[in-house]
């Protein structure tokens, strides 16, 4: 399929990465030569992809309000940009859905975020409706970078959070068969043309994965390419499982 451009990055500025530090930090050198404290908005291990050396790019922010005026936003990894900036997924899938590019979840006329559903009561991203021929939808959206040669994985260390939400999502699908669930990973770059769970990372999230397969729950792996302009729809991946 033709990309999609479905997001605008502001402009920005590129760097090399120094460190990462306190989970939060970066140290980046920017071209002009300036050492600079990024704010990091990822809290993962970021497996593959925080790698010294490598260049980056940031955005800025006047804010005064604001602890650090820059935002560390991607980083070029084995030959292609991997966002970094675990905030736009979600905002970049609102947008997606919102102008009908996402194929297995076009049409719907309304979406919801933060909607409680569960044994637990946890929030779903979104819950779509208003749709002409397909009924409501739940969907949770993971964040994915880690990747091996062409093939995306997630989760890259053991989440409990997202076991919890797979054993939800499950639950959600035997309660509400009129309805469809839905577990959407972002995968984060543009070289993966497949998807699989990460068992070496999470051999139980691998599991769960499966058995939500097997009972119903949609599995949809979208694939984005990551340029310092934009974020583009490349498709759907492969499932591998």
């Amino acid at each position: 399929m033709t990309p999609t451009l479905c997001w605008h990055y502001p402009p920005l500025q590129e760097g090399i990465l120094c460190r990462r530090y306190q989970r939060f930090f970066a140290e980046i050198e920017l071209t002009s030569g300036d050492r600079i404290t990024a704010h990091c908005p990822n809290t993962g291990p970021m497996t593959g992809i925080c790698q010294v050396g490598a260049p980056v790019q940031v955005s800025y922010h006047a804010d005064p309000k604001r602890k650090l005026a820059y935002t560390w936003e991607m980083i070029f990894v084995d030959g292609t940009w991997v966002g970094v900036n675990t905030s736009l997924p979600n905002r970049v899938t609102a947008s997606a859905l919102a102008a009908g590019i996402l194929p297995e979840l076009a049409g719907y006329g309304t979406q919801q975020r933060e909607v409680a559903y569960g044994q637990e009561r946890s929030r779903i991203d979104f819950y779509l409706t208003d749709h002409p021929q397909q009924p409501p939808a739940y969907v949770e959206v993971k964040n994915t970078t880690w990747a091996q040669g062409g093939l995306a994985l997630f989760p890259d260390t053991v989440t409990i959070r997202g076991q919890k939400h797979l054993r939800e999502l499950q639950w959600l699908r035997q309660a509400q068969p009129d309805t469809r669930v839905c577990m959407l990973y972002f995968i984060n770059r543009g070289d993966c043309d497949r998807f699989a769970p990460g068992d070496s990372a999470d051999p139980t999230y691998g599991q769960l994965l499966r058995a939500a397969y097997h009972q119903g729950v949609e599995i949809l792996p979208y694939r984005f390419a990551v340029e310092p302009t934009g974020i583009q729809f490349l498709g759907t991946a492969q499932l591998v499982l």
